[in-house]
């Protein structure tokens, strides 16, 4: 048989954004080459430095888990040709893409998977997965594991890990957290038809497949009592003023968070009621519920009080956020909020003797708490959260009026 040569080459045809170029495997076969794709694109400098380091260099860390994922793809390709008979180039990539993703490596699904949504502007999302790999990064080099393929990832990996979590005193929520992206990876995999259901270690099939632990998330919500205390505190500096309002705001707003609360243009505002679709659900659900807020009088009177002077329609409602701000930016800017709002009303909770840490959470949970206890209607409440794991919630909640959310929101006040 013609010897088949496999090199991983630096595509330069074709320049992508930042004189990036694609790093590809290139097979030659009988003066006949191909090319395959990679997931990972680099510039000339840096594919020189992470594939052919000079003597006087030292690589760091992250080049030399790169070179090694890179050059796994050669790897890859030279044992299914060892392995045929005779080469064609049809059987080959039978062979090569069959499982192709078994023999990746975990951390570099993540990676290329995190790269994707930070560019989409999902900056959150890609925390969680990059803190994920992280995670499961530390655990490999613990157990002693080279570069964690998707073929390593059994049920009995999966519980050693979760052992080895709990031992490190993370709660059984925070695996959770860790796992269901390696799970979401794996789904992907098999859904492109680039991993067989063979490899899936995730179900709850006893003692064939590995369940995803649940933590008991105990919410604590306030009674009426408590929000009036802070409804009538009257804080001595205007940070805390302004901090305390953002939160009785976001409690009398179907308990919105803080990022869709920063994303309130006055184009949302119609009449008395604020329009709006939460941003969480925006890019991953075609049809997501569009959340009604009946403003109340003390909601108008935060916006009056704290919002922008501007009202055209594309202003936003509080200037927190600006037009333009990279994806990056405005997460920043968004988690700064956050962080002084919770520090306030953690003074604001002593202060008042009040035993809840008075988190923006602990706003969302109480406006639901206190409108269910009143209303006895969990279609209302789940719609007017913004929930839409129901089907019957979402069908339902078409025939409530805006008068009857009004009404409902009476009650968060009723003290």
């Amino acid at each position: 048989m013609a010897t088949v040569k496999a090199a991983i080459v630096l595509d330069t045809r074709r320049a992508k954004e930042g004189n990036k170029y694609p790093v590809k495997l290139r097979l030659t076969f009988e003066r006949k080459q191909k090319y395959y794709p990679t997931p990972y694109d680099l510039t000339e400098t840096e594919f020189d430095k992470v594939m052919f380091p000079k003597d006087a260099s030292r690589p760091k860390q992250a080049e030399k888990d790169l070179r090694k994922n890179i050059e796994a793809f050669e790897e890859k390709a030279n044992e299914v040709i060892k392995n045929l008979p005779a080469f064609t180039w049809q059987i080959f990539e039978k062979k090569y893409f069959d499982n192709r993703a078994a023999k990746d490596t975990i951390e570099g699904a993540f990676t290329e998977y995190a790269t994707e949504l930070r560019e989409t502007g999902r900056i959150g999302t890609a925390v969680s997965y990059e803190c994920a790999r992280e995670s499961l990064k530390k655990f490999a080099e613990h157990k002693k594991y080279s570069n964690l393929k998707f073929r390593d990832v059994t049920p009995s990996l999966l519980k050693d890990y979760e052992v080895w979590m709990l031992q490190q005193g993370r709660s059984k929520a925070t695996i959770g957290i860790y796992l269901r992206p390696l799970r979401a990876l794996f789904n992907t995999e098999i859904a492109n038809g680039d991993l067989t259901k063979d490899f899936y270690p995730f179900g709850l099939e006893k003692n064939k497949r590995y369940e995803i632990p649940t933590g008991k998330n105990i919410k604590k919500a306030l009674q009426l009592s408590d929000i009036k205390l802070i409804y009538n505190y009257k804080p001595e500096t205007e940070p805390a003023q302004k901090a305390k309002d953002f939160w009785v705001f976001m409690y009398l707003c179907n308990g919105i968070n803080v990022k869709d609360m920063c994303l309130l243009t006055y184009g949302n505002i119609e009449g008395d009621v604020i329009k709006f679709v939460r941003a969480k659900t925006k890019r991953t659900k075609k049809n997501a519920n569009e959340i009604r807020v009946a403003l109340t009088g003390e909601a108008k009177e935060i916006i009056k009080k704290w919002g922008n002077k501007k009202k055209d329609a594309e202003s936003f409602v509080f200037p927190i956020l600006e037009k333009g701000l990279t994806p990056t930016r405005e997460r920043q800017l968004i988690q700064q909020l956050t962080q002084v709002i919770n520090c306030h009303m953690k003074g604001i909770a002593e202060t008042l003797g009040i035993d809840s840490s008075l988190t923006t959470y602990v706003a969302r949970h109480s406006f639901a708490t206190v409108l269910l206890r009143h209303t006895k209607n969990p279609l209302l409440v789940g719609n007017a959260l913004g929930h839409s794991d129901i089907k019957t919630t979402q069908s339902y909640f078409a025939g409530f009026e805006d008068e009857t959310l009004k009404d409902a929101m009476a009650a968060l006040t009723a003290f």
